[in-house]
């Protein structure tokens, strides 16, 4: 393969956000054997140790495409400082690609088997390193790790960020975007995982990330929560406001505006400060700048002088601040200082000096009329800035005609919205208001500035009315638009969204329910509200819940749909609203929806309302009675992804907990105790426990006294035998039934079933009398210990499929009363040497089906036969006698 058919192949799967050298040095073997890889399974043998070659090739090729995707796909903060364990994950990859062809060189032509002989070459060759520069960047952010994973913040915090991600290629806002992105998939990977150790780490790299990005001109917003009939759910963010005493400014004019080259060709222009480097009271060059809690900077002793007459807010962003400290903003002196020195102007020696001023004017100030409204904090972190003038006479020079017009840009916006809340508190005709608040609901799409303008200046009441008189009016398209605006003002807002209940706004919409066609505009601000922890138990005991259900089950908008499921998802997590929703039927709406087998993505969103659900007895009794619900359950458990899995198994282990008939329910359900057994495996951390404590229940109620049906099923069984098509390290069969019958004689379940089992079936293969229950105790702790050994012998073949570290599995399945499972039996095969093969009860035909088979390279006769019961528990299965036979053939 020519180099030109490599690098198309490599730009198919994108290029290496780092790491680039050692990815096209894999890249490049690894797409020669998927050049070769028909030719290979082509020519595969019959045999099981070729199937299993092959097989083993297909593992390895899957793992070398996920590290691949994984240096395209992943942050590059975090993949420069994970270096040392990337090389890992390549050396690893590596490795199990070159072993896997090995195993099939010698299975296939000899014209296959040269070319996977120059293959093994290359990858021989191949040493993973790490690019010196990329390591030196990694070691400068864990330095930031280590010292600031409490989010301090600090300007040389931001300053060392800065240098690091420029040299990562993070130099624009459209690449500041795609990072965070990144960083925010890795944050709900770890959370899915967990991982609470990688959790934080991503989460302060987003942390600084989210800050560096506000020092981009341009503001390429990724949050969605402002989607006017498009509600999200609602996230708290990592985003922090304070940005060293650069809130708000473009990165790169400021670095363009303050060199620390001379510059000889100066502009007028030039001489002109950067409003960065002003104090936004003085409007001076800052001589000691402070940043405050609001992270702005001012003067000091201009912000102190603010505070000694009383004010608790920022002057800038009228946002109440929680603290009064001052912090010494270096960064931005050691800026003034460079500025001062290129342009040739004296560094400030002192405070300044025009402090002897008026008061200050401020154009939202609390005491402007009486008919102004106090200004709180409301979480603001894009407030448009309000601008603070000193009445006073300022030497100005040409740099501040921009901030006039910009001054009276916002003294105009600031205007027109006095202006829109003159009409709807004066206006009468709902015409006139309805044009108003739609211009309303449109700023306040896109403007969280807007919001919280308007929130913190009365907004919230007069439109509250202007929706009561539109219900009055059953006027349609003006309650849409009313509801709409209160919608996109709540947004993101908690103070909003409280001001909205104390205006009634709940019983508004109770009656704009009653009889209204605005069903989506309802059913969002339904959605923004049900947010709000000290909504939920109103929400939850009103109409709300009956109109919702009828919207989930009969409303044929999927957004809509959408919006009520997660409106009902909010309202079902405070406890004492689940009886009401009961009473209403919400057990029917969620039955319908995840009854139906086209809708995965329906029924994955139901699974968290069930899981609520599932905490009150009266709602238990009727997800058990639903038909669908439990069949639901199991499909999630078999076809859904990790997560959903994982919330099906919290539901079901509820359920049973409850309810011996629900287990018993779940038992017929043939297709949840495999799903169960393969997720207690490969599942999610919490999912894996979940899965066995459900197996441990079933399996104790088998125990303590299985219904008589579930014993003949248990201890009584019908032999079956059939070909079978193998798989990797076992063969799943389906042949049709002999007449030959079995018996599990009853394993103790100890922990040590399936070595009982085994060694149980090898005495009676052996033509030894059954071992007493201390004998063959014995026996499994001795195949424990061999098999474990049997591990570590086989590292280089078994290392793939056992599930996290291998050191730790093996150390770990050498406790006596650790469970066993396929890695196990597959090793006891080749520490025997004799076949073993796995059966499982057939409820639908009544009979035994082979379901695994292992060690058939030592033949097919007389196989160790044991039994899965599907909960985590082995029995061994023996021959029945000829008087048992009898009596059983009289009882059936």
């Amino acid at each position: 393969m020519g180099t030109c058919e490599i690098e198309d192949y490599f730009l198919t799967i994108g290029e290496p956000k780092l790491h680039g050298e050692m990815s096209r040095s894999l890249c490049a073997s690894y797409v020669k054997v998927l050049m070769i890889f028909p030719d290979i399974e082509s020519a595969r043998p019959r045999s099981m140790s070729g199937i299993q070659a092959l097989c083993a090739l297909h593992i390895a090729l899957d793992n070398t495409k996920n590290i691949l995707q994984h240096c395209v796909q992943c942050s590059k903060l975090y993949l420069v400082i994970t270096g040392d364990s990337v090389v890992l994950k390549f050396e690893k990859a590596r490795n199990v690609l070159a072993d896997s062809l090995r195993q099939v060189q010698d299975i296939v032509p000899q014209a296959i088997a040269c070319q996977i002989a120059e293959i093994l070459d290359e990858l021989r060759k191949i040493k993973f390193s790490l690019d010196p520069v990329e390591k030196q960047i990694g070691d400068e952010i864990i330095v930031l790790l280590q010292q600031g994973l409490n989010f301090n913040s600090s300007s040389s915090e931001l300053q060392s960020f800065h240098k690091a991600a420029s040299k990562l290629g993070i130099t624009s806002s459209k690449a500041a975007l795609r990072e965070r992105r990144s960083l925010k998939n890795l944050m709900e990977r770890a959370r899915a995982e967990e991982n609470k150790r990688k959790e934080s780490i991503v989460a302060y790299l987003l942390h600084l990330m989210t800050k560096y990005s506000k020092l981009f001109t341009t503001d390429f917003s990724d949050d969605n929560d402002s989607q006017e009939s498009t509600p999200c759910s609602i996230r708290g963010s990592l985003e922090d406001s304070s940005l060293s005493g650069c809130n708000g400014c473009a990165f790169d004019r400021q670095m363009s505006s303050v060199s620390y080259k001379p510059n000889l060709r100066r502009s007028e222009q030039m001489s002109v400060p950067p409003k960065e480097l002003r104090c936004p009271i003085s409007l001076q060059l800052m001589y000691d700048p402070v940043i405050i809690a609001s992270g702005l900077t001012y003067e000091r002793v201009c912000i102190e002088r603010w505070f000694a007459d009383g004010h608790n807010t920022c002057p800038k962003t009228q946002q109440r601040l929680p603290r009064l400290s001052l912090t010494p903003n270096y960064s931005v002196k050691g800026l003034v200082a460079a500025w001062c020195e290129q342009n040739g102007i004296p560094i400030p020696d002192g405070p300044p000096m025009s402090l002897d001023l008026d008061y200050w004017r401020l154009p939202l100030s609390e005491s402007d009329s009486s008919n102004s409204r106090s200004i709180e904090s409301v979480d603001a972190c894009k407030f448009k800035a309000v601008k603070v003038v000193p009445c006073g006479i300022i030497e100005e020079d040409k740099g501040n005609e921009e901030e006039t017009v910009s001054a009276q840009q916002d003294d105009y916006e600031f205007g027109q919205y006095e202006e829109f809340l003159n009409i709807l508190e004066k206006e009468d005709d709902l015409m006139k208001k309805c044009k108003v608040v739609e211009q309303i609901r449109h700023l306040l799409k896109d403007d969280e500035g807007a919001r919280i303008y308007m929130g913190a200046n009365g907004f919230v009441r007069p439109l509250s009315v202007f929706l009561e008189a539109a219900v009055s009016a059953r006027n349609g398209k003006a309650q849409e638009i009313g509801a709409m605006a209160l919608f996109n003002l709540a947004v993101n807002n908690n103070r909003n969204k409280e001001l909205m209940l104390e205006s009634a706004v709940l019983t508004i919409l109770q009656k704009m329910i009653a009889d209204t066609d605005s069903v989506g505009a309802a059913t969002a601000l339904y959605l923004s509200l049900s947010c709000l922890d000290k909504a939920k138990p109103i929400i939850g005991t009103t109409e709300a819940v009956p109109f919702l259900i009828r919207v989930l089950k009969h409303y044929t908008d999927v957004q809509c749909k959408l919006d009520a499921l997660h409106t009902l998802y909010n309202i079902s997590s405070h406890p004492t609203n689940i009886p009401h929703l009961v009473a209403s039927g919400i057990i029917d709406g969620l039955d319908d929806i995840i009854a139906r087998p086209t809708d995965h993505n329906w029924r994955e969103k139901c699974m968290p309302v069930l899981n609520y659900l599932a905490s009150s007895k009266a709602a238990c009794d009727e997800i058990i009675a639903a038909p669908g619900l439990i069949s639901g359950i199991a499909t999630s458990l078999d076809v859904g992804e990790r997560a959903e899995q994982e919330q099906a198994a919290t539901c079901l282990l509820k359920l049973c907990n409850r309810s011996e008939k629900c287990r018993q329910i779940v038992l017929q359900e043939g297709v949840i105790i495999p799903s169960l057994a393969l997720m207690s495996v490969n599942g999610t951390t919490r999912g894996k426990q979940k899965a066995q404590k459900l197996l441990m229940l079933f399996r104790e109620q088998q125990q303590h006294g299985p219904s008589p049906d579930r014993t003949d099923e248990i201890n009584v069984v019908a032999l079956s035998a059939q070909d079978s098509k193998p798989a990797l390290s076992k063969t799943v069969s389906r042949r049709k039934p002999d007449s030959s019958t079995s018996y599990a004689p009853g394993i103790p379940g100890d922990g040590r079933c399936l070595f009982r089992s085994v060694v149980h079936g090898a005495c009676l293969r052996a033509g030894k009398p059954s071992p007493s229950e201390s004998q063959e105790k014995e026996l499994a702790d001795e195949l424990r210990a061999t098999v474990a050994d049997e591990f570590i012998k086989r590292r280089a073949d078994t290392e793939w499929f056992v599930e996290g570290d291998f050191d730790t599995y093996v150390a770990q399945m050498r406790q006596p009363h650790v469970w066993g499972g396929e890695p196990e039996l597959l090793m006891s095969s080749h520490v025997l040497q004799v076949p073993i093969t796995v059966h499982m009860w057939d409820k639908k035909k009544n009979c035994l089906k082979v379901i695994a088979e292992y060690g058939q390279e030592y033949g097919r006769e007389n196989p160790i036969r044991v039994l899965y019961h599907g909960y985590g528990h082995y029995d061994a299965l023996q021959s029945l006698s000829g008087d048992l036979q009898s009596k059983l053939n009289k009882r059936w």
